[in-house]
């Protein structure tokens, strides 16, 4: 499950932070190696196409695929020797709520796998599961993951924009807060996945929820006030001295998620708005029990091929 904190040099709005966990540290500190070695430096918000995005995004986890795991290897279970299925920061696991249905002999495609515990909690409860990523780094710390024990999955490093399988692949395909946002064209992502299904497949999905683009990146009171337009889609991205892009996230609205489904030809079946739960007090980046006692932080988005 990859997720993305706030820039590391102001506290602009974005819509998917990484699910950090609010320790004694700044967001510098927590991803100083990637921000030294790509020299990131300066936000904005402006258009960029698939290739740069790919590459800027590619760069970063690979960079950060460290110290994102020394912050969220335990909670996404990527060190547990059967994986874990998390879909969100609010904690739904895939083996209470079932948005896949029944996987067991079912061929699934994992798109924005990272580290792929969710793909290993499948595989171990017997699916055929395939993780893709766009970042060797990520990927490399599933290897090592898988080389402690439990399942092995094939893993593959590609983008989401032109998955590298045939027509029909696959059963199922889910993404935990994976490759749809940060993809410029996410709605040739939902063509792509309507592609490699065969007819009755279900493809699940996991995002920020779309309001979140207009509230401050901030867990407290300065979360709660309204700044950015829903309707203003420019990217956020992170670039480097030359003004080169080193991290990239795309906004997209709910009703533009709807018709990016639909417009693929699939049948929009559920949008799950997760509640805050009770038990739940930790803080994860701009995720907080107060935030997410007033408004969603999550969309998850359940559709099917005919």
């Amino acid at each position: 499950m990859h997720q993305r904190t706030r820039p590391p040099t102001s506290r602009a709005n974005h819509p998917l932070p990484r699910a950090d966990t609010l320790l004694a540290v700044s967001d510098d500190e927590r991803h100083a190696q990637a921000n030294a070695l790509l020299g990131t430096s300066a936000t904005t918000r402006t258009k960029i196409d698939s290739r740069d995005s790919e590459r800027a995004n590619r760069r970063w986890w690979d960079a950060d695929a460290e110290q994102y795991h020394q912050t969220h290897a335990d909670f996404l279970g990527v060190d547990s020797p059967g994986g874990e299925f998390v879909w969100c920061p609010e904690g739904l696991h895939e083996g209470d709520m079932g948005l896949l249905g029944d996987v067991t002999g079912k061929t699934i495609l994992e798109i924005g796998c990272g580290s792929a515990p969710c793909s290993r909690w499948l595989a171990g409860h017997g699916a055929f599961p395939v993780g893709l990523d766009v970042s060797r780094g990520m990927l490399e710390r599933g290897v090592a993951a898988m080389d402690q024990g439990g399942p092995r999955v094939p893993l593959v490093q590609a983008g989401a924009e032109a998955l590298p399988f045939a027509g029909a692949s696959f059963d199922l395909a889910c993404s935990a807060f994976g490759g749809v946002p940060f993809v410029a064209d996410s709605a040739l992502v939902m063509r792509e996945v309507a592609r490699v299904l065969r007819p009755g497949g279900r493809w699940v999905f996991s995002v920020n929820h779309p309001m979140r683009w207009i509230f401050p990146d901030d867990p407290g009171e300065a979360g709660l006030t309204a700044t950015i337009p829903y309707f203003d889609r420019t990217p956020y991205v992170e670039v480097d001295g030359a003004g080169v892009p080193t991290y990239v996230e795309h906004h997209r609205t709910i009703g533009d998620r709807v018709r990016e489904i639909v417009g693929a030809g699939l049948h929009l079946v559920d949008i799950v708005e997760p509640d805050w739960p009770e038990w739940l007090d930790r803080e994860w980046g701009q995720w907080s029990p107060l935030r997410g006692q007033i408004f969603p932080g999550t969309a998850i988005f359940i559709a099917e091929k005919p």
